[in-house]
């Protein structure tokens, strides 16, 4: 897919799981004429990003906020529409390493919460605004979701997560393809293992896999391929086995969503 933008950047964003890793790679990546609101569960990590990030003339706002509860989604929801965001990067992601019978109710739900709820709730209420000020500044907005390679494959002992993923990469292949006629690139960014605290406070372990990638990269790499594709898929080996099937699902999402009747 050709970038249809004019290459300015977006004015302002929004990344979620703001305070490490990936989101926190987000948040340095971007360029800095774009304003940022940055949000997750440490307060005190978003107090040191909103000291270290700011540039002449460039906004940079924090909203300390647990995505499990509505609490939650309506501060973050709240807090974005009046910064007026046009770019909408859902990265918070939560998940319990083990089998799935030893794992709590409370993690079962706090993952579903975060990695489904969280996407679906803040792009619903975000997008219509997004859209209405692209157009009337005839400019792109942007959705970068994170997925993950594991979205592509059912994962044992990471069932709850990778089911999660899997959702979080349909519902972003749906939107792009129901999507392509507004001004709104929508991008679905499946990392392959990176080093990032997800291992740890998973319970999988203190280290990260071998071969992981540094988050820097995979956020560079998401921003650089906004607008020129709809699923990014990360790692030396996955990216060769699953970047076709990424592209053929896209293809079969697009055709399906001009062969279904609209309401």
């Amino acid at each position: 897919m050709t970038r249809t933008t004019t290459g300015a950047p977006h004015h302002t964003a929004l990344v979620t799981g703001a305070t490490s890793g990936i989101g926190e790679a987000f948040a340095r990546a971007l360029p800095a004429r774009t304003d940022l609101l940055l949000t997750g569960r440490d307060a005190a990590k978003l107090d040191r990003l909103e000291a270290e990030l700011p540039a002449a003339g460039r906004r940079v706002e924090t909203v300390a906020a647990d995505l499990a509860t509505d609490a939650g989604l309506d501060a973050v929801s709240a807090r974005a529409e009046a910064f007026g965001v046009d770019l909408l990067i859902a990265n918070a992601g939560v998940g319990p390493f083990g089998d799935f019978l030893q794992a709590s109710e409370e993690s079962l739900r706090q993952t579903v919460a975060v990695n489904v709820m969280a996407p679906v709730v803040l792009t619903r209420r975000l997008l219509p605004g997004m859209l209405d000020r692209a157009k009337a500044a005839r400019r792109r907005a942007g959705l970068i979701v994170v997925s993950s390679n594991a979205g592509f494959v059912p994962v044992p002992r990471l069932a709850a997560y990778a089911a999660s993923k899997a959702f979080d990469l349909s519902l972003t292949e749906a939107l792009a393809a129901e999507l392509a006629g507004e001004p709104v690139d929508v991008l679905a960014l499946c990392p392959t293992a990176t080093r990032t605290r997800f291992a740890a406070r998973s319970g999988f372990g203190g280290g990260n896999l071998p071969g992981a990638e540094d988050p820097a990269d995979v956020a560079r790499a998401a921003l650089g391929a906004l607008g020129r594709m709809r699923t990014l898929v990360r790692g030396p080996l996955s990216g060769l086995l699953l970047s076709g099937p990424a592209f053929a699902r896209a293809a079969l999402a697009q055709t399906l969503a001009l062969a279904l009747p609209r309401r």
